[in-house]
């Protein structure tokens, strides 16, 4: 029996760690409309997040924009087989990116946050590429 790869371990840590963004988005907005608001089905439109739950949710939207390339990545390396330092850095690189980035973009910190956002996209380019490469 084959144990899970270093790979899909971090898959599960980075959607353990959009889920805890989900969360935190939640409790942003709840915190600013109220709980009648978070009840309710949501058809009113409502004023503008605050600044800081603003960052929170736009946060949690850019994760859910990568998210979904970083797994398909994953899932493809592991269908065809390939765990190698490539696929090991950049998933290493990802879940260390998002991290930073979450950080960097609720404290308003904007150049080093786009630095922290070409590294997640410089890492998931060779994984997507590598399982289709012959080895």
């Amino acid at each position: 029996m084959m144990g899970i790869s270093f790979e899909l371990m971090v898959l599960a840590a980075a959607s353990l760690w959009g889920f805890l963004q989900l969360v935190a988005a939640a409790q942003a907005a709840n915190a600013q409309y109220g709980l009648k608001w978070a009840a309710s089905p949501r058809d009113v439109e409502m004023p503008s997040l605050a600044l800081i739950p603003g960052r929170i949710n736009r946060n949690f939207r850019n994760y859910m924009e990568t998210f979904p390339f970083f797994a398909a990545a994953v899932l493809a390396s592991q269908a065809v087989g390939v765990h190698n330092e490539l696929t090991h850095w950049g998933s290493i690189a990802y879940i260390g990116g998002r991290i930073a980035y979450t950080a960097l973009y609720i404290s308003g910190i904007p150049l080093i946050r786009s630095c922290s956002g070409t590294s997640r996209l410089l890492a998931r380019s060779p994984s997507w590429r590598r399982p289709f490469v012959s080895r």
